[in-house]
This record gives structure tokens, C-alpha cells and sequence, in this order.
């Protein structure tokens, strides 16, 4: 097929684009300065906050509509917007495709806003932590269950803890399908961006990629994605399943 200059699509421009030295410096300056103002907080998906940045939520849709999970397992669920946001995404595509949400601590406000939403059906919500062997075996039993799995890791962002969830959620992702690991921009930001947090440079989702994909060849980064966002919280954390 023949790309027109303006495609979307287009490899070579998108390359280009992201070998442009000085858009990268003037995209890492507002990434950072955003930062200061939480700027991912200012956002909802159909009522529900989202804490992303658009470009990563666009990106996702763009992963969810190319793969038609039937199931998409997410940990760390926060107020809930971004388990709606898939929700959404399966309702468009149809089908029965469902969505587990995975954390520590669901507050009571937010279980109850998550299912009172018109898209709860689609939505299952598991407390507890997602390295806790329970909890995996709940999802492994839904993994089971679904011919295509997509996994999101976006809760505890230590080396430690992701590097765990990576060990035990990517059995789960099916080929051709995404392991999605959120925070990898920490590796990124200064030392001082995380004052009251167990994680920062050097100890985060970023570094725990690296370790896992020294030992595991069924994923390899998707370059193109970090390539075409510019922005993004999850550089280099947009794994592709590439083997059985």
C-alpha cells in the first residue's frame, strides 16, 4: 500500500520525527514541568478520573483495537478511571471481553463509583497485592479462560515489586498481545520528583524491564509507540508479545 505524507502510519516520518533532537529536549522540558502540576490528574473517561497522559491512553487504544483482548488484567486501580476506559474499548469492540482490576487497597468510594458506572459489568475487582499468590491464581484461572490476554502493571513502582509482577503476570499475555508497564519516565526524572515514595532513579519500573528482558525473550519493546507519543509516562515500557 502506498503512504501519503500525511499517514498516520507512515514509519519514516514517524522516525524522523523521533530522531529530532531538539523536539525531544523541548518534549522532555514540558514532560517534566507538567509533572510539577500533576498533570496527569487532570483528566476523566466517561466520568471517571484517569490518571494518564492523553498520548498513553491513545496509545492504548490503538493496542487495544489491533489485539481484541478477550481479557485485560490491570494492577493497581487507583479511582478506577482507566478499568473503565478498557471497559469502553471492549463494549466498542463487543463480545463479552472483560476486564480485572487488581490492587492492594480499593477504597470503599471508589469500588462504589467503579460499579455503579453503565460499564461495571465488564469490570471484576480483585483486593489484594498483585504479587500475593492468591491473587495471581485468580487471574491465571481468568487467563485461562480467554483466547487473548493483555496485561497492564501500574501499581507499586519499585524494582522489586514490578520485576515480581513481570515474572508472574507475563505467562499470562498471549502472543501478539502487550504487557504494558506504566511509570517507566521515573527512571527519567530527577531524584527529587519523589520525596515521600519508596521508588525513584535507579529503583522503578524502568530498571525492572531491563532485568526481565536480560532472562525473557517472549516480549521486545515497541519502539515505534515511544517513537510516535513523544510524551508518554511509559518510554520503553510497551512490551510486545512476540513468541509463544
Amino acid at each position: 500500500m502506498t503512504r501519503g505524507p500525511h499517514d498516520p502510519s507512515d514509519p519514516e516520518r514517524i522516525t524522523a520525527m523521533a530522531g529530532d533532537t531538539e523536539l525531544a529536549q523541548l518534549a522532555r522540558a514540558f514532560f517534566l514541568k507538567t509533572c510539577e502540576y500533576r498533570y496527569s490528574y487532570n483528566f476523566t473517561w466517561l466520568g471517571m478520573p484517569v490518571i494518564q497522559y492523553p498520548q498513553d491512553l491513545i496509545a492504548m487504544q490503538e493496542i487495544v483495537w489491533s489485539v481484541k483482548p478477550d481479557l485485560i488484567i490491570e494492577t493497581g486501580v487507583a479511582h478506577g478511571g482507566s478499568l473503565i476506559f478498557y471497559a469502553s474499548l471492549l463494549e466498542l469492540l463487543g463480545g463479552s471481553g472483560r476486564v480485572l482490576g487488581i490492587d492492594v487497597e480499593i477504597r470503599p468510594h471508589n469500588r462504589a463509583a467503579i460499579e455503579a458506572h453503565p460499564l461495571s459489568a465488564r469490570v471484576q475487582l480483585v483486593q489484594g497485592s498483585s504479587i500475593d499468590e492468591s491473587v495471581v491464581a485468580q487471574a491465571a484461572l481468568q487467563a485461562r479462560q480467554a483466547r487473548r490476554v493483555m496485561v497492564v502493571l501500574d501499581s507499586n513502582h519499585t524494582h522489586e515489586h514490578v520485576l515480581r509482577e513481570l515474572e508472574l503476570y507475563s505467562p499470562l499475555v498471549t502472543r501478539g498481545s502487550y504487557l504494558v508497564v506504566f511509570d517507566t519516565a521515573i527512571e527519567h526524572m530527577p531524584k527529587s520528583a519523589f520525596p515521600d515514595r519508596s521508588w525513584g532513579p535507579g529503583n522503578n519500573p524502568a530498571t525492572a524491564i531491563a532485568a526481565f528482558l536480560q532472562t525473557n525473550r517472549r516480549f521486545a519493546v515497541d519502539g515505534e509507540i515511544d517513537c510516535k507519543l513523544l510524551l508518554s509516562v511509559a518510554p520503553g515500557g510497551y512490551l510486545r508479545c512476540i513468541a509463544d
